[in-house]
């Protein structure tokens, strides 16, 4: 974001990179859909390149432990919410529904993944991206983890590593949310780069 200080992006990583990384441990046909009751997923090991009938581990990384356990701690939730997965179209999405989580969150927030076959693919979806969406505001500096990157006012997230285009869509949220009134393009932002220091790490 344009008024990130580096120091918070770098330390940020930083932090979520000491505490490992693991995938959604279930699984669910191509085109499917999949609840989980909150609880912990088992480590399905290196994220493997998305196969025609279903996604790749890194894209699964998006309903895993870690954002969920981000999500549960930046809104001081009681539970962790109930989650939705769907493959489609190359897209991996996980909706969590906050709103049966805790009242005072109402509303669902979205993290998904467009697998592309190369990295010069993906690049051009996301630009495609960038520039159809409006008030799209480039994540300069050390805040964007070396990734091209971009935020909406609503509430979006969206980078750009390898292969994969990851968007956390927080725009179905209040403008702030939890106990703490974190903004939901904060929310966005600190859920994508606890995503995507998984990757780093297991990439």
């Amino acid at each position: 974001m344009k008024n990130r200080t580096p120091l918070v992006a770098s330390v940020m990583l930083s932090a979520v990179l000491l505490t490992g990384c693991s995938a959604a441990a279930a699984t669910h046909p191509a085109g499917g859909q999949g609840t989980h009751d909150g609880g912990h997923h088992q480590s399905t090991g290196v994220p493997a390149r998305a196969a025609a009938e279903g996604p790749s581990d890194a894209a699964k990384m998006v309903c895993g432990d870690q954002p969920m356990d981000r999500l549960v701690a930046i809104l001081k939730l009681d539970a962790p919410p109930h989650t939705v997965n769907d493959w489609a179209d190359s897209t991996f999405t996980c909706t969590y529904h906050l709103d049966q989580a805790s009242p005072a969150v109402p509303g669902s927030l979205d993290i998904s993944v467009q697998e592309a076959r190369d990295e010069a693919t993906a690049l051009e979806y996301f630009d495609a991206m960038q520039a159809l969406a409006p008030d799209a505001t480039p994540i300069d500096g050390l805040a964007n983890l070396g990734f091209p990157a971009y935020e909406t006012a609503d509430g979006k997230a969206v980078f750009q590593k390898d292969s994969f285009v990851l968007t956390v869509d927080a725009s179905g949220l209040p403008a702030a949310v939890g106990p703490d009134a974190v903004t939901r393009n904060a929310l966005a932002y600190q859920l994508a780069t606890t995503i995507l220091a998984c990757w780093v790490e297991h990439g």
